[in-house]
């Protein structure tokens, strides 16, 4: 289950994010691609796997669909939802080795990740911590220029996470630059306060 969104322009120096929600009977994912102040949905859907197979099966095919994705669209990112589970402990377990299958499938691929909290990515789209799945939907629409609103959830939480990192990511690079910036400082400074030897002169 995907929607492609055909109308996209070339990559350049744009960046390209696939953000997922991971789940063990429906993952959503979504590919935003992000240039200046302009962010473009190229794909999105859901990695849907059936009940009552084999655990093992089911991961197997997450696996390979979010594989298959990474390798067709070639982020440069990947943007993965943090999961939250207040009672359920069963289908906290499951989720968790779905997630764990989705940074393999990431990490194999040589695709850095990150991870956003659902309160994160709800204050980033919708300004608000709280807010309601309709709200997040009509804000990713609105944010990417869609003419309806992205479904199913899975899929539009996806592209949320997607967005939360554009949002970030100007702030990311900028502390990692000044991160370098203070490690070459140090290195320098080190270099200078090293004491000078002195050498012994023989009577």
């Amino acid at each position: 289950m995907a929607k492609e969104c055909s109308e996209y322009p070339e990559r350049g120096l744009a960046l390209r994010i696939l953000g997922i929600d991971p789940g063990f009977g429906r993952s959503g994912y979504g590919v935003i691609e992000v240039q200046g102040q302009k962010q473009t949905a190229l794909v999105y859907g859901c990695v849907e796997t059936a009940p009552h197979t084999a655990t093992g099966v089911r991961l197997k095919e997450i696996y390979e669909r979010m594989r298959t994705i990474m390798e067709s669209y070639k982020p440069d990112i990947v943007a993965i939802e943090q999961l939250f589970f207040a009672r359920n402990v069963s289908t906290a377990f499951t989720a968790s080795e779905a997630r764990g299958v989705v940074v393999l499938a990431a990490e194999l691929a040589g695709i850095a990740q990150v991870q956003y909290t659902p309160l994160q990515v709800k204050q980033a789209v919708v300004g608000y911590g709280r807010a309601e799945k309709s709200q997040v939907q009509e804000m990713v629409r609105v944010l990417l220029g869609l003419r309806e609103l992205p479904k199913p959830d899975d899929a539009a939480d996806a592209l949320a996470v997607a967005l939360t990192h554009a949002q970030q990511a100007p702030f990311l690079a900028a502390a990692a630059r000044i991160q370098e910036q203070i490690a070459k400082l140090d290195q320098a400074t080190a270099v200078t306060r090293r004491p000078v030897q002195k050498k012994r002169v023989t009577p």
